[in-house]
């Protein structure tokens, strides 16, 4: 099984399909490499190299109980394309995924990277401050994080409509909602409060203006988990060299729902089978 060591050693599972132009896939809370299957394997056959990997605590990696911060999952991160020696890579993020590819970028340079894709992401900065009116307040998080921690199986399949947006006719099948949810239970408990915590409280909005390479942005504007309004267009009007798409109807999971749309923006972005 193909790991690699994280930034403290710890060891951390990847998978790596193809070859050409190196796309690197940075999964949100609770997910894993698995979730990627659906851009993995078309962009893989289209010529490019799909790099994907476990978050710690997640998955196949070990399930510390540490270093769920944004510092130490960007050092993993860096560790991953040292330990492939990846250059020119895309790094393709969903969900609170963008906060460690925007604090790669500000921690560890852009010697790596030529572009980033920044898909229904947490950032700029989801709680409430003084400066952010618009955040959600601290008590609201917690409530939700005590009700889930009482019961993630119940709480994660209750989410699953708000997930996908069914409700506004993304179709989906019973098996897959049921497949996407298993994903997310494949965690520890531990990390799934943790991550879900850095990604509400950072505060990315200075770093996100810092960035230097190109971006695309990418939101649902029916995205329950990252409110549009929130994340999405405010991100966009942050980040200097973007460009940006709304997927009407679109919930938090477009990389399942929205997969062929996705894909399309995705090769037009990075490009296919190199020369």
């Amino acid at each position: 099984m193909p790991y690699f060591e994280g930034s403290d050693g710890t060891n951390l599972f990847y998978t790596d399909w193809g070859q050409g132009r190196p796309v690197v896939f940075v999964s949100g809370a609770w997910l894993s490499s698995s979730s990627w299957e659906f851009q993995m394997l078309p962009l893989s056959e289209a010529g490019l190299r799909c790099v994907a990997f476990d978050k710690r605590g997640h998955g196949r990696s070990d399930w510390v109980g540490h270093g769920f911060d944004y510092d130490t999952l960007a050092d993993d991160l860096a560790a991953l394309l040292e330990h492939l020696d990846l250059r020119e890579v895309t790094l393709v993020a969903h969900s609170m995924g963008g906060g460690e590819v925007i604090r790669y970028l500000s921690r560890h340079g852009y010697d790596r990277v030529s572009r980033v894709v920044l898909m229904s992401v947490t950032a700029p900065l989801m709680a409430w401050a003084p400066d952010n009116p618009e955040g959600i307040g601290q008590n609201i998080f917690d409530a939700v994080l005590a009700e889930r921690s009482r019961d993630r199986p119940r709480w994660m399949a209750q989410n699953a409509q708000a997930f996908f947006a069914t409700h506004l006719g993304n179709k989906i099948s019973t098996e897959l909602v049921e497949w996407t949810v298993q994903r997310c239970l494949d965690c520890s408990a531990k990390a799934a409060v943790e991550v879900v915590k850095t990604g509400f409280s950072t505060d990315l909005r200075e770093e996100a203006v810092a960035l230097q390479v190109p971006a695309l942005i990418i939101h649902g504007d029916a995205d329950a988990s990252a409110p549009i309004d929130l994340c999405g267009r405010r991100l966009a009007k942050l980040v200097p060299d973007n460009i940006y798409k709304e997927y009407p109807g679109a919930g938090h999971g477009v990389f399942i729902t929205h997969a062929d749309e996705l894909n399309q923006d995705l090769l037009d972005f990075v490009g296919g089978t190199s020369s």
